[in-house]
């Protein structure tokens, strides 16, 4: 079999994404899950044919002098894929990442209102936060949807690799790959700037630099729309200030509060009522509160007020949790996995089903 056949295979599983790797059977993750896809394991040479022969040869000479690669690539018949090899014990592996056909929207992903409401903004920072894996870039796919079809702008988007491929339509969409177009986010973001760009969407704010540069475009009229990996809302707030000298947090901690639009964090998890992922997020959105304790960096205060914040659409992971366990859509144990207070989350869930309060817990997420 070759990697057409495998991705075939995961695919008609269900898989999110598939595993090759030396020693190992190829491997899918289905539902959250891995799985192996054959009883035989691949040689060091047959992993290495797989993942060379996807490769174009300025894409292997890259592999062999960094040790690692992202790409993507298109299969007919089949989707898009985004990719990493890497190497393991001197032998090369990699991972294949099913991009869906089609972008869903964001209220078919599961956002709330609120997140679209946000597309509309003419300036700003706007952060999408979660662990790798968390459906991050298809949040980001479909943001850059939304606001293709619903504004006329002129959109620029960094990407390493491009996964999803946006059709020219009301908007101007300008999707640039790192490695292929530029040479890493911060430049390509510096490059945004002087394009006359309404909208810059950096798929990574990885490192201080391309920090910095977001911050700045975000508060000098753009809309900037990045993610991080942060567990939650205000993880991600600390994470941009500690991109910077600790004299310099007052001055940032003013300029984050003025400009930062919000926060959306998710998760993925295992359906509980049938096959599949579910989406749990929390949602911070900026208002006067919220702006004063990031201004004086009062960081342990922001969950309390997303807590109270419901009008102004936000709601915690929690609260995320709770609905999704009152609708059977997760189990317990994934609940209380990823809640921020186990005990007394599973002491409110025990209320709320003994009470029969569901709706209650509706009206705080706004649906």
């Amino acid at each position: 079999m070759d990697l057409v056949d495998y991705l075939t295979l995961a695919r008609e599983r269900g898989a999110s994404d598939l595993h090759i790797t030396p020693n190992a059977p190829p491997t899918a993750r289905i539902f959250g899950a891995l799985q192996p896809l054959s009883d035989k394991p691949l040689s060091a040479l047959e992993t290495r044919e797989i993942v060379y022969g996807v490769l174009k040869e300025n894409q292997r000479a890259r592999l062999e002098h960094d040790w690692e690669l992202d790409f993507a690539i298109q299969i007919e018949g089949l989707g898009r894929f985004r990719a990493n090899a890497s190497f393991a014990l001197g032998n090369v592996e990699a991972n294949f990442r099913f991009i869906a056909g089609k972008i869903p929207s964001l209220s078919e992903l599961g956002h709330s209102p609120t997140v679209q409401e946000w597309c509309q903004a003419k300036s700003g920072l706007i952060l999408v936060t979660g662990t790798s894996g968390s459906g991050k870039s298809t949040t980001l796919a479909s943001i850059t949807q939304t606001i293709a079809r619903c504004r006329l702008a002129n959109i620029v988007l960094v990407e390493d690799p491009i996964e999803f491929v946006f059709e020219q339509g009301h908007s101007l969409v300008h999707q640039r790959e790192i490695g292929s177009d530029t040479q890493s986010f911060a430049q390509a973001l510096r490059s945004g700037l002087r394009q006359d760009a309404d909208v810059i969407i950096v798929g990574e704010m990885r490192d201080e630099e391309t920090i910095h540069t977001a911050l700045t475009a975000a508060d000098t009229g753009h809309l900037i729309i990045g993610t991080l990996h942060t567990t939650d809302a205000a993880s991600a707030v600390s994470r941009i200030l500690d991109a910077y000298p600790e004299n310099r947090h007052r001055f940032v901690g003013a300029q984050l509060a003025a400009s930062l639009r919000g926060v959306v964090c998710q998760y993925l998890l295992p359906r509980h009522d049938q096959p599949g992922l579910v989406l749990a997020t929390e949602l911070m959105a900026v208002n006067t509160a919220i702006g004063a304790c990031i201004r004086e960096r009062r960081l342990s205060q922001l969950q309390g007020l997303m807590q109270i914040g419901s009008a102004d659409g936000m709601h915690t992971i929690d609260d995320s949790l709770m609905e999704l366990l009152l609708d059977n859509r997760i189990s317990l144990s994934d609940a209380l996995a990823h809640c921020s207070e186990p005990n007394y989350f599973k002491e409110q869930f025990q209320n709320a089903r003994q009470k029969n309060r569901k709706g209650w817990f509706s009206r705080v997420l706004g649906s």
